[in-house]
């Protein structure tokens, strides 16, 4: 009689068998369909920026014992590179489309070993404007980018559909990218974002989020523009500043609340953390957007208190790294960790 399976449990990873080898065939073939013939070579995802806006990340006074961990430890004020961007790998994409938006945090002056060795002082927060990925597991993922692989610039509809068994129908992956890439913001700025993947906080875990307090103006339409979501951030940041919460939220249930599939939404209550200001400025000169074209975002550019974890995490410290060396090679550029004391023509 097979002996039981053991229980699940609060904040613990459960690699696959096969796990490491299947993110290397990921990466190559990730870092294989790279356009080497652009310059620069932008990011296989969220390839066009938006912009990349100085703020400030201050982290709450009197927070509960268990919540203060890592960067959150003692109420702090860190400097922030915040990078808004669309989710396709398509640099010449229009805002008209429909897409996920990302926000990267990058704080700076954070101390403590970091899990990366390229950059000493910084903590990277990833998120997407939809609380929860659209993969499962990396043998999913492995197999999605193999379907991009064989039928590139083209709706991967073999991933979600492989065969004519109902049964081995990703409906729930479809649904998701569905309601990711159907979707259209008028601003950057004024929109919720989610880690979708979970993060250590400490001995518990967490997901997180960035939730807009700034006012929204009323009946905001969406304009022709290709580029109408950098200008708009620009007129926004010409008088006012933009603000978020930062929440996290706890995994309570490690069955209800898997660590190692992201398109399960958690339920556990968010809580705030620390909030994020972004004063008014210019951000869109061609320096500072070149700036922002080399920035990296990864992450595994974390303290040990926040380890990134689950399956889609793992991969990406691999490919992360190794497409971010990659285009840094075929761009000339070096590596240059920022410290926020970065200036550019106004």
């Amino acid at each position: 009689m097979p002996s039981p399976a053991k229980p699940l449990e609060i904040g613990q990873e459960y690699p696959a068998p096969g796990e490491a080898e299947a993110i290397a065939n990921m990466t190559a073939i990730i870092e294989a369909g790279l356009k080497t013939d652009q310059e620069p070579v932008r990011r296989g995802q969220h390839a066009k920026h938006h912009g990349c806006v100085k703020a400030e990340f201050i982290v709450e006074a009197n927070l509960p014992e268990n919540l203060r961990v890592g960067v959150f430890k003692e109420p702090s004020t860190f400097p922030a590179w915040i990078r808004f961007s669309n989710g396709s790998g398509n640099a010449e994409q229009p805002d008209t489309k429909g897409d996920g938006r990302g926000m990267t945090v990058k704080l700076m002056g954070v101390e403590g070993k970091k899990l990366l060795d390229d950059e000493k002082h910084t903590q990277d927060f990833l998120m997407i404007n939809h609380p929860v990925f659209f993969v499962r597991n990396i043998p999913d993922y492995v197999d999605l980018f193999n379907v991009l692989k064989q039928s590139p610039g083209k709706a991967p509809l073999k991933f979600f559909f492989p065969s004519l068994n109902p049964f081995k129908w990703r409906l729930t992956e479809f649904k998701i990218i569905r309601a990711i890439q159907s979707n259209k913001i008028v601003n950057p700025l004024l929109v919720q974002y989610w880690s979708t993947t979970p993060y250590k906080l400490g001995s518990q875990a967490m997901k997180y989020s960035a939730k807009p307090t700034s006012p929204a103006p009323e009946n905001l339409t969406i304009p022709e523009s290709e580029n109408y979501l950098r200008e708009a951030m620009v007129e926004y940041l010409k008088t006012q500043e933009a603000c978020f919460d930062f929440l996290v939220q706890l995994q309570t249930d490690p069955v209800k609340m898997p660590i190692e599939d992201p398109t399960v939404e958690w339920d556990s209550p968010f809580i705030k953390v620390a909030t994020i200001k972004i004063p008014p400025q210019t951000f869109d000169s061609d320096e500072q957007m070149e700036f922002c074209e080399h920035l990296s975002y990864n992450p595994w550019h974390s303290l040990e208190a926040h380890r990134p974890l689950g399956g889609v995490n793992r991969a990406r410290n691999l490919v992360y790294k190794t497409i971010s060396d990659r285009r840094r090679e075929l761009n000339q550029v070096s590596p240059q960790e920022p410290n926020g004391e970065e200036r550019f023509p106004q």
